[in-house]
């Protein structure tokens, strides 16, 4: 390379690192629900005019406070009530609820007036007010525990809360909670859900950049054996992991959920094109050439392949475009990105680096080669000793793939998506086990042909799917308009439990209406609409997995049709939880979408270098085998296909046929040399066999990295794409040489 372009090259890419460097301080981290919402969805859009008829169903802050003892002690419920009362003022709080906070109504003869749930200064009164309580229906399990051991303070926040507005709610909302001595506390929300896991995006990227910058290090120490060859390696790899995130901050692109796969992709993608280029430098090196001519045929040659691969690399992450998921379809146009600017980094920065440099001042030459000659050369024999036994292994691996693709499924849980060892998991857990859970579920009720959401016929019905709702436990905390008239028959019945229920007459109905129309959430737009034509149900349910949920909604829907008057009042399921559910159904589709799409691109892609359909139906068979072998390990071993899981078959398809091409490629410069087949297929088992292997160990190892995470989604990428990745080089090895026999 001429002096005058090396240096212009490493002027232009120290600029890129002084502005890459200032855009790391404009990186923004984000998580938000409804980014997981399918785009386009019917749902979808029922569940935005739903929201401006009423409110979001996740504008809440469960705060648990446990006392191991019994809450029913006088000094824990002083305390309990004056931190009750002090979190209205907390930011971004609209209200607060306790059951230290609610009195029932009481009728006499003057007037209405009320007594407390709780008679906090009557100690004797604890055991009367325990009994009352855990009998009434509204309050166990959303606001006391089942064994009296816990209270709930109910925080209404600000809809749709940002990540600022969250850590400044959090910041106070802990601080507030240390200054009591409570036995314990949890808390669950969506604030709390967008703080700890925005922390756990920005520890993850740290902890899987630092582990795969080490393992980089430790690999090119091995390879190379000499300080510079691994300077030029790690500055290469290091620069093109910083030009991303510059570009990722200056773009203003946010890293989401899926980021912590960022550092571990940019880094494995750079080094297998730092291992190509420097690979056939130091060959041509030691072939006698000088370094400018050696630099021009690795440009030329390798440079050209490692382009097609960037190409297909970023096309099977480009694939994922097809998602109607924003964080997939962001990470794979994100990573698609990444992998050419990786590319652009090592074509131009580290051979403009490696041309200033001798072979022996890059590599130790020493037994390692040997070792890998003889390896190639075993794999070289072996694929021309027994084509027909590793055709029928490849038979039986292809039958065994179909049986576990069989078996997937996708009942995730929200719970598979909580980090590991995490205090909001076991936060998550408990309210799970001792309250009502999390996911929101939400009923539309919509009446027809004239009549009012409130009418006493619509109430009914209401009240009929509330009955029914109680056939689920996993459902609980079911409100509604009913409860309003509910609570004003049991208050004209002295406040006995079995008294809360509707009023049995229309006309006993109309003299309560006159009573329920002062209750605010009549006339905030809370439970009825403003208009009075549409009413909602709210209730939580646990999280016991995502087609389990559907297959309940399915009955649900049959029920509502079934067993209420259509012809007055219509019922429809609607609310986060379901449109977050709703992804599964897309997955499956999406994926195929985006896979076929890939294959086909990369088809266009490989008629257009080989100009061989024979070729073509060479370099696509090996690539077939890791996709389905990632589809039967999810299989085996019971991993549910949801969102982020489903990045893995566009991460194996992109990266998979790299090798392939660089065989390929290799193959065919050597026939146009004049070699045979059998000639060819040696000297590429040589010369690109070994880097094949190489950049395999280096996917291999760089994706192990994330079984270091403790999100649990990114341990099973990592795991499906080591695995995988590990077939893929053996499927190039192995079926190539077969199939070129065969067909060529």
């Amino acid at each position: 390379m001429q002096k005058r372009y090396r240096n212009l090259s490493i002027a232009t890419f120290s600029v890129l690192t002084i502005l890459s460097l200032l855009g790391l301080f404009r990186l923004n981290f984000t998580f938000d629900f409804e980014q997981f919402f399918p785009k386009g969805d019917p749902d979808l859009e029922f569940f935005k005019q739903f929201v401006e008829d009423f409110e979001t169903d996740d504008n809440f802050l469960l705060v648990a406070i446990e006392k191991e003892t019994g809450v029913f002690e006088q000094n824990f419920l002083n305390d309990f009530h004056d931190f009750a009362l002090k979190t209205r003022s907390l930011p971004n709080v609209i209200s607060s609820q306790s059951l230290t906070q609610v009195e029932y109504p009481i009728k006499t003869p003057f007037a209405i007036t009320t007594i407390p749930a709780i008679h906090r200064d009557d100690p004797s009164r604890y055991e009367r007010d325990k009994e009352r309580i855990l009998q009434d229906e509204r309050f166990v399990g959303n606001l006391i525990s089942e064994d009296a051991t816990a209270f709930v303070v109910l925080l209404k926040t600000v809809e749709t809360i940002e990540l600022d507005e969250a850590s400044e709610l959090m910041n106070s909302l802990n601080e507030l909670i240390g200054s009591y001595n409570f036995d314990n506390h949890a808390i669950l929300g969506r604030a709390y859900f967008q703080e700890e896991m925005v922390d756990m995006q920005r520890r993850e990227i740290m902890i899987t950049t630092g582990l795969a910058s080490i393992l980089v290090f430790l690999i090119m120490f091995w390879i190379f054996r000499k300080p510079i060859g691994i300077m030029i390696a790690a500055v290469s790899i290091g620069l093109g992991m910083l030009y991303f995130l510059g570009f990722m901050g200056w773009s203003g692109r946010e890293l989401n959920a899926l980021s912590a796969l960022y550092p571990v992709l940019m880094i494995i993608v750079g080094t297998s094109d730092v291992i190509h280029i420097m690979s056939k430098y130091i060959d041509e090196l030691r072939k006698g050439a000088t370094r400018h001519a050696a630099i021009k045929v690795t440009i030329r040659e390798i440079g050209m392949a490692t382009l097609l691969t960037s190409l297909t690399t970023a096309i099977g992450f480009a694939s994922l475009f097809t998602s109607r998921i924003y964080p997939i379809r962001d990470f794979g146009v994100n990573s698609a990105i990444g992998v050419l600017i990786a590319y652009i980094t090592v074509l131009f920065l580290t051979t403009a680096i490696l041309s200033m440099f001798k072979k022996e001042q890059i590599i130790k030459i020493g037994k390692s080669q040997l070792f890998w000659d003889k390896s190639m050369l075993w794999f070289y024999e072996f694929t021309k000793k027994h084509p027909r036994r590793i055709f029928s292994v490849f038979m039986v691996v292809l039958g065994l793939t179909f049986w576990g693709i069989s078996m997937i499924t996708t009942n995730y849980t929200i719970m598979q998506n909580m980090p590991t060892g995490a205090k909001i998991t076991e936060d998550f857990k408990y309210f799970e086990e001792k309250f009502t859970g999390f996911r929101p579920m939400e009923i539309a009720v919509m009446a027809k042909k004239g009549n009012q959401a409130d009418d006493f016929a619509v109430l009914k019905e209401i009240d009929k799917v509330e009955k029914y709702l109680k056939n689920y436990p996993q459902i609980r905390a079911t409100n509604s308009i009913t409860s309003v008239y509910k609570s004003i028959n049991q208050m004209n019945k002295s406040n006995r439990p079995e008294a809360y229920e509707l009023p049995k007459t229309e006309k006993k109905y109309k003299q309560y209406k006159r009573m329920a129309e002062k209750v605010p959430q009549l006339n905030s737009g809370i439970l009825l609409s403003k208009d009075g034509t549409k009413a909602r149900i709210t209730s939580r349910m646990t999280d016991f997995g995502a087609e389990n949920i559907k297959e309940v909604g399915r009955n649900m829907d049959q029920w509502f049709l079934e067993n209420t008057d259509t012809s007055i009042v219509s019922f429809k399921r609607t609310g986060t939880g379901l449109i977050i559910d709703k992804n599964a159904e897309y997955i499956r589709v999406s994926l195929l979408q985006g896979l076929a799409m890939a294959i086909l691109i990369v088809c266009v892609l490989m008629a257009l270098l080989f100009q061989n359909w024979k070729m073509l139906i060479i370099s696509l068979v090996p690539n077939v085998v890791p996709l389905l072998l990632a589809g039967a390990l999810l299989g085996f071993i019971g991993i549910e296909l949801e969102a982020g899981i489903s990045v893995v078959f566009a991460i194996v398809f992109g990266i998979a046929v790299d090798d392939t091409i660089h065989f390929l490629s290799k193959f065919k410069l050597s026939q146009r040399k004049g070699l045979s087949v059998d000639e060819a297929l040696k000297i590429t088992f040589l010369e690109t066999g070994k880097a094949i292997c190489l950049t395999t160990i280096i996917l291999f190892f760089g994706f192990l990295i994330m079984l270091f995470s403790v999100h649990p989604p990114s341990v099973s990428i990592g795991l499906l794409i080591s695995v995988t990745l590990f077939s893929a080089v053996f499927a190039d090895l192995l079926l190539i040489p077969i199939l070129i026999r065969w067909l060529l």
